[in-house]
């Protein structure tokens, strides 16, 4: 007689690819897609493989089910089991080892980044949103930060970097504070967001945008990160003297030429893969 077998754990990123386009699905609809240790880690691994895939060209991210991301699984956090650590000594680790380096790893991805809110994208969800290159959302999706009035502790998953500079500072605090859902109209109204799209669109628009985005030089995506990281501590000086160093690297490589070439021959450029 032989043992029951254990349901399959169904994996919580769903990664599908077709044409050079990698599509990244959070996959705790459930629970409106926290973000779980286990997601943390499972999405981490994708965009790990994919930044080592050099057929891939862009990347879209989005959320199963009525949500993105609704931050944190508050039921799932537990006192910790070592002696003499807090519950905030706990989260303070796993964010280090884990949450910060996704992240890190999602802003640096070789590829451009398509984030399709799909829904509510709140707490934590709304840095992880934000931190891919291009972000629309459906137009009943909103973002939400209820960090400081719910919960007493600050933004994080690098809200606190990318919503002053996308939307400003008077904006920042406002979200941080006043306990309101913006719209994904008003997020696009602020520059928070790049588009809004009905609903039933959302998906076909991410993969259009994608599309766009493949096509471009593989280095685009990189060289533009970099650009406007630089320009957020230059002097207007030492930004121009950036741009012409870049020209200077830049200008001597294949696709400079491509580009130039596509142009006088009244053609759309083709550029090298990465």
């Amino acid at each position: 007689m032989t043992a029951p077998q254990q349901p399959q754990q169904q994996p919580c990123i769903l990664c599908e690819q077709a044409d050079g386009i990698v599509t990244l699905t959070l996959n705790l609809p459930h629970k409106l897609n926290p973000i779980a240790k286990d997601l943390q880690v499972e999405l981490r691994d994708a965009l790990e493989r994919i930044r080592d895939d050099r057929t891939v060209r862009a990347v879209i991210l989005t959320g199963a089910g009525k949500a993105f991301c609704v931050g944190a699984d508050l039921s799932a956090m537990a006192p910790p089991g070592e002696p003499g650590q807090t519950l905030g000594d706990q989260t303070a680790e796993w964010m280090q080892k884990l949450s910060n380096p996704l992240i890190e790893t999602l802003r640096t991805l070789p590829v451009p980044v398509v984030a399709a809110v799909n829904g509510p994208a709140a707490g934590a969800g709304v840095g992880l949103a934000l931190a891919a290159d291009v972000t629309i959302a459906a137009r009943s999706a909103y973002f939400y930060l209820p960090f400081l009035p719910k919960l007493g502790i600050v933004p994080d998953l690098g809200c606190t970097w990318a919503i002053p500079r996308r939307a400003g500072r008077a904006r920042a605090m406002g979200m941080a504070l006043l306990d309101e859902r913006l719209s994904a109209g008003r997020a696009v109204q602020w520059g928070l967001i790049w588009a809004c799209a009905d609903d039933e669109q959302l998906m076909d628009e991410a993969r259009a945008i994608a599309q766009r985005l493949a096509r471009l030089p593989a280095h685009a995506v990189l060289e533009a990160r970099e650009a406007f990281d630089a320009s957020e501590h230059h002097t207007l000086k030492e930004q121009l003297h950036y741009e012409s160093e870049r020209q200077r690297a830049l200008i001597d490589r294949p696709s400079f030429r491509e580009g130039v070439s596509a142009f006088l021959q009244k053609r759309p450029p083709v550029f090298e893969t990465r």
